[in-house]
């Protein structure tokens, strides 16, 4: 591969400027070694060398790749913006790097989410860390393991093809000759730009990545060893607790804090409507926060009752980015004549869903440990997306980018809950006023009160069939809850799909484990469920008259298999249901079966079948566990997660107050996966949520002959509905 000598030296300069540590201190931290760095050249030239178009395409990730470090005692460091919240990717991504670069799984550490060592990376979201990180991570150890068989052929002689890397080591097959790759390296540093085509090695010739491989730090997880945000401890800490409003949107009208700052070894920290204290352990900070007297104005608001019809009534403008899933715009596709097709149909439905604000429930709420020193700042905080948090504490303290470093500990689990840096600028605050290291950890009822929530929505269906079972007409408009998965995967000649954004939903909203692709298949699989009954055709064969995708199909054909779809008939006390669909580049259906108990009418989700297909399975174990957790996380919304408010107070601020799926409400999970090795990969973490509620909403009607609309759909049982 032959490029330009300058804009090597640019890629190589943007890479070290972008990592924060200069070459030089690079060197120093890791010693001899190999470092391969990877720069996407065309974006590059693209942009005119060193020149970009915006500060934001200086941020995405084909601009800087990552960086693999071989030491002289063969141990491989990995860096990576990514971070881990439970999903196991700390694992998955060494099985690919040591897949490609041929050494051990336990040679390989991994270096996650520190914004001075790794890589600029958007964040872990979306469902992209397998795809896009782990294919990176793949493109750059095959690229290190050809240039290391290069330097051993002229160590060990002989024609190149006889070369073989295994197991750390290059042998020469004909004279069975070998050198480890860190004698082979002998101190020197070697930088190589990425080819667009590495060879790597094809998933259906995979010995690492592919299998079950155990846990990376598995021990460590289970004896309880492993540090979390909530975890860290810096010499001389302080503990800090902030005063919150009574309300959303309130400011601080009067302040007494005469108590607290009279109390020893009590920090009083107030700017503008910021109130909070500091104090030597966290009982006392809190104890001096409760003896604060704030006096808050705050303005009327809408509350719960209300909610569904403010969604509707209340447009943003078309230049407003929406106030749902993190900005979707208002959007309209259109096919065919919807009008003409609805109207000739001879059967018709049409149908209005609703999607309650939920939270996310992560095991460990917000946290945060902030140390100055000087004008530098280190953050240790739980959270998606490190480099973003550095950018909210570059901007709260008009700090030089150089001047903040953020280190993601494994957070405790977020589900799109923890894209932002909230804990972590306000650990800093009350750290600079302290003049200390400060620990902030956020209580249940602050998390479930502060933090942004699951946008709510409303969902219109119209649908129209012809007698003989053809689906002709599809009209979908979604209000707020946001456009992921909006559109149909199945076969209707006459579309017309809309996502409506809200101007100033009333409360904080953002990501949610597959944004609004849940409330999407929750309405549109419902939907497909009630014209199939309306026209007498099986659920599941009226589905594959209208797919002509053969991966959905698959899905399809191979949850039912599994679950024993149509062996078993509906009564008023068992019901069957299945659900499916396509987002992020997974396919999913899901298949369930529901028990209703006569005299109480409560529900019980008794069995559940998933297929799954997202490409080459990577880790079959941890696929699983995802999806698993996918299902479970899923049930609650389907069911009974629901955030009650009214005039800007949330009302269930404590597990005691806000229903999550139990012990008791787990049924049976069986999954089949796919593993398409001749596919491209794609992730997990988020389509495998959303085909659970409207299989569950769909047994309920097979048992019951009760329609469920609303998600949650029973939080009290059936006995409240009829």
């Amino acid at each position: 591969m032959s490029f330009d000598s300058e804009l090597l030296q640019q890629s190589v300069d943007r890479l070290t400027h972008s990592f924060t540590v200069n070459r030089r201190e690079l060197l120093k931290l890791f010693g001899a070694g190999l470092m391969v760095c990877a720069v996407d050249a065309r974006a590059l030239q693209e942009s005119g060398g060193g020149r970009r178009r915006n500060e934001e395409e200086e941020r995405i990730p084909h601009d800087v790749a990552s960086w693999i470090h071989i030491a002289e005692d063969n141990n491989v460091t990995v860096f990576t913006g990514k971070a881990e919240m439970g999903q196991n990717i700390r694992t998955s991504l060494a099985q690919q790097v040591s897949e490609e670069l041929h050494v051990p799984v336990d040679t390989i550490t991994m270096v996650m989410a520190d914004t001075e060592l790794c890589p600029f990376d958007m964040g872990t979201f979306g469902s992209r860390t397998t795809p896009q990180m782990g294919t990176e991570l793949r493109n750059i150890a095959a690229t290190a393991r050809e240039m290391l068989v290069d330097m051993a052929a002229s160590k060990l002689g002989g024609n190149r093809n006889q070369l073989v890397a295994a197991n750390g080591t290059v042998t020469n097959n004909a004279t069975r000759q070998s050198i480890r790759y860190g004698e082979l390296l002998n101190g020197r540093q070697l930088v190589q730009m990425i080819p667009d085509d590495p060879p790597l090695i094809s998933p259906e010739k995979w010995t690492i990545a592919g299998k079950a491989v155990p846990k990376v730090d598995g021990r460590e997880f289970v004896t309880g060893e492993h540090k979390y945000a909530s975890d860290i401890s810096r010499p001389g800490m302080l503990y800090g607790k902030v005063v919150r409003p009574s309300a959303y949107h309130a400011t601080l009208a009067s302040l007494d804090a005469e108590e607290a700052q009279h109390t020893p070894g009590i920090t009083v920290v107030h700017d503008g409507d910021f109130v909070g204290v500091v104090a030597p352990d966290s009982t006392s900070a809190a104890r001096a926060a409760s003896t604060i007297k704030a006096q808050w104005k705050a303005p009327q608001q809408i509350s719960e009752k209300e909610l569904y019809s403010y969604l509707r009534e209340k447009p943003a403008k078309q230049d407003q980015h929406a106030g749902g899933e993190g900005g979707g715009r208002a959007n309209v596709h259109e096919k065919g004549s919807f009008d003409s097709a609805f109207g000739s149909a001879a059967k018709k439905i049409e149908a209005t869903y609703t999607v309650a604000y939920i939270q996310h429930a992560p095991l460990e709420p917000r946290a945060a440990v902030a140390e100055w020193n000087g004008d530098k700042l280190t953050v240790w905080t739980g959270t998606q997306r490190p480099f973003a948090v550095r950018d909210e504490l570059v901007q709260a303290f008009h700090l030089p980018e150089q001047n903040v470093r953020v280190i993601i500990p494994d957070t405790g689990s977020a589900y799109g809950g923890k894209h932002t840096g909230e804990a972590a600028v306000e650990c800093a605050r009350l750290a600079k006023a302290a003049g200390k290291p400060v620990k902030l950890q956020w209580t249940r009822e602050e998390e479930f009160t502060w933090a942004y929530f699951r946008p709510a929505g409303v969902i219109d269906v119209k649908a129209g069939a012809r007698s003989d079972g053809s689906l002709v007409a599809w009209e979908y408009h979604n209000y707020n809850s946001g456009p992921a998965a909006i559109n149909t995967p199945y076969d209707v000649p006459n579309q017309r799909i809309q996502f409506h954004p809200t101007e100033n939903p009333p409360l904080r909203q953002g990501s949610y484990r597959s944004l609004a692709a849940t409330a999407n298949h929750f309405a549109r699989e419902s939907s497909m469920d009630e014209v199939a009954h309306a026209i007498g055709l099986d659920p599941l064969e009226f589905r594959l008259k209208h797919i002509s995708d053969p991966r959905l199909r698959a899905v399809f054909e191979t949850a039912a298999k599994r679950f024993g779809w149509g062996q078993q008939k509906a009564t008023q006390e068992r019901g069957f249901g299945l659900a499916g669909g396509f987002e992020k580049g997974g396919y999913v259906a899901t298949c369930a079966e529901v028990a209703v108990d006569p005299a109480s009418r409560a529900v019980r989700v008794v069995r559940v079948v998933e297929a799954w297909d997202c490409g080459p399975v990577v880790n079959p174990n941890g696929l699983k566990n995802q999806i698993e957790g996918a299902i479970m996380q899923g049930m609650g919304g389907a069911l009974f997660e629901d955030v009650h408010f009214a005039d800007g107070r949330v009302l269930n601020p404590r597990f005691a107050l806000y229903r999550v799926p139990r012990f008791r409400d787990m049924p049976k999970i069986e999954v089949e996966l796919i593993d398409r090795k001749d596919e491209k990969p794609f992730g997990a973490g988020e389509t495998p949520i959303v085909g659970i509620a409207p299989a569950v909403g769909n047994a309920i009607f097979s048992a019951t002959g009760i329609r469920l609309r609303s998600l949650p759909m029973v939080p009290q049982g059936l006995a409240e509905i009829g």
